[in-house]
C-alpha cells in the first residue's frame, strides 16, 4: 500500500478552484468531471467536510507547508461556495464539517467563528420528540444516526460532555438492535416508526460517540457485531457510489481509533478489519497515469479507464474513501 500515492491521485484529480477565484480549491464531485462539475454546481457540502479530514490524516502523518497552505484554501473556500456560511439545513452534514474543523484548528488555523456556528445550530437542533436527539435536517420529523453521531462526537470534542452523553445515550436506547448490536439508520419522530435500514457508517459515528465518552462495553459490541455482519471475509463491505461512497470509510475511520484506544480482544479485531480492507482496497485498485483508481466495493476490483458515465468509482466520494482508509490503516502501520 501507498497512502501517498492515493493521496496524489486523488488530489490531482479532483481539487480545483472554485469558480477560478485565486487561493480557492475545493473537490470536483466527478472525474472525469462535467459541466456542472467543474463549475462546482454538485456542491456536495458533506463530501467536501469528509475530503477536508482526509487531508488532515495526510498532514498529520506527512506534515507539509504546501498541504497546509491547500487546507487553509479549502476552509475559505467552504464558505465561499456555501455562500458566505458555515451551516445548512442539514444537521448531519454541518456536524461532519464541523468533526473536520476540530481538527484543523488543531493544526493551528483559526476556524473559531465557523466551529462557534456549527456548535450553535447543532445545539439547536434537539427536541424531546421520540425521547430526544436532532433531526436529520431543519423541518424534518426524521431522526437519525447519521445526524446524532457526528453530533455527540463533535459534542465531546469541544467539552459538551452531557449533551454528547445524552445523543450518545438516546442512540444506544432507540436505534441499537438489542439482538444483533446494529445500529438502525433512525426513528420517524412523528409516528415512532423504526426505519432499520443498516449502513456501515451508522455503525462507525456510534462506535466513534462510545469512545470518546469511554463507553468500552458498547464500543466492544459495535466492533463484534460489524466483524460478525458487515464484513464478509474480514472486508467492510461497501454500498455504492454518491454518498454511500464514503460510508465503509468513515466506519473504517472510527475503528482504526477503537484500535488504538480500546482494551481487550475488540481492539485487535478492529485492526484487522481496518488492514484487511486496506489490503483488499489496494490490491483491487486498478492503476490511471495519475495513480490508483479505487473500488466501489472494496473486495472486487475496480473496473479500468474509461469509466462509464454510471460508474460508481467516478465520484469522488468512492476515492475520498478508499484515501480515507489507507490513512486509517497507516495510523495503524506506523
Amino acid at each position: 500500500m501507498d497512502v501517498s500515492a492515493a493521496e496524489r491521485a486523488v488530489t490531482s484529480r479532483h481539487l480545483r478552484r472554485v469558480w477560478a477565484a485565486p487561493a480557492t480549491v475545493l473537490g470536483r464531485s466527478g472525474w472525469p468531471a462535467s459541466a456542472g462539475q467543474r463549475l462546482h454546481w454538485h456542491w456536495n457540502y458533506w463530501w467536501q467536510a469528509h475530503l477536508l479530514d482526509t487531508l488532515v490524516d495526510a498532514q498529520l502523518r506527512a506534515p507539509s507547508p504546501g498541504r497546509l497552505a491547500v487546507i487553509r484554501a479549502f476552509v475559505r473556500s467552504v464558505r465561499l461556495r456555501n455562500f458566505g456560511r458555515w451551516t445548512n439545513d442539514y444537521y448531519d452534514d454541518i456536524a461532519w464539517l464541523g468533526l473536520a474543523l476540530q481538527r484543523v484548528s488543531a493544526l493551528g488555523i483559526d476556524v473559531g467563528p465557523a466551529l462557534a456556528a456549527i456548535d450553535g445550530q447543532l445545539l439547536s437542533g434537539w427536541t424531546a420528540a421520540a425521547g430526544g436527539g436532532i433531526r436529520w435536517r431543519r423541518g424534518d420529523d426524521f431522526k437519525n444516526a447519521p445526524a446524532n453521531g457526528p453530533a455527540a462526537i463533535f459534542h465531546a470534542r469541544s467539552g459538551n460532555l452531557s449533551r454528547a452523553r445524552a445523543m450518545t445515550d438516546w442512540l444506544s436506547s432507540t436505534l441499537v438492535d438489542p439482538e444483533s448490536g446494529l445500529v438502525w439508520d433512525g426513528i420517524r419522530a412523528d409516528t415512532g416508526e423504526l426505519v432499520k435500514h443498516i449502513y456501515t457508517y451508522c455503525q462507525g459515528v456510534y462506535l466513534g460517540a462510545c469512545l470518546e465518552l469511554s463507553s468500552v462495553d458498547e464500543a466492544a459490541r459495535t466492533i463484534r457485531a460489524v466483524a460478525e455482519h458487515l464484513a464478509p471475509g474480514g472486508v467492510i463491505r461497501g454500498q455504492g457510489g454518491g454518498d454511500g461512497g464514503l460510508f465503509a470509510a468513515i466506519l473504517a475511520r472510527y475503528l482504526a481509533l477503537a484500535a488504538r484506544s480500546l482494551p481487550g480482544p475488540e481492539a485487535a479485531t478492529a485492526r484487522s478489519l481496518v488492514l484487511t480492507s486496506a489490503d483488499a482496497c489496494w490490491s483491487g485498485a486498478s492503476q490511471t497515469p495519475d495513480g490508483p483508481l479505487f473500488s466501489a466495493f472494496w473486495d472486487r476490483p475496480a473496473p479500468s479507464p474509461p469509466l462509464p458515465e454510471d460508474a460508481p468509482e467516478r465520484d469522488m466520494s468512492v476515492q475520498v474513501g478508499g484515501w480515507m482508509l489507507l490513512e486509517a490503516a497507516a495510523t495503524l502501520s506506523a
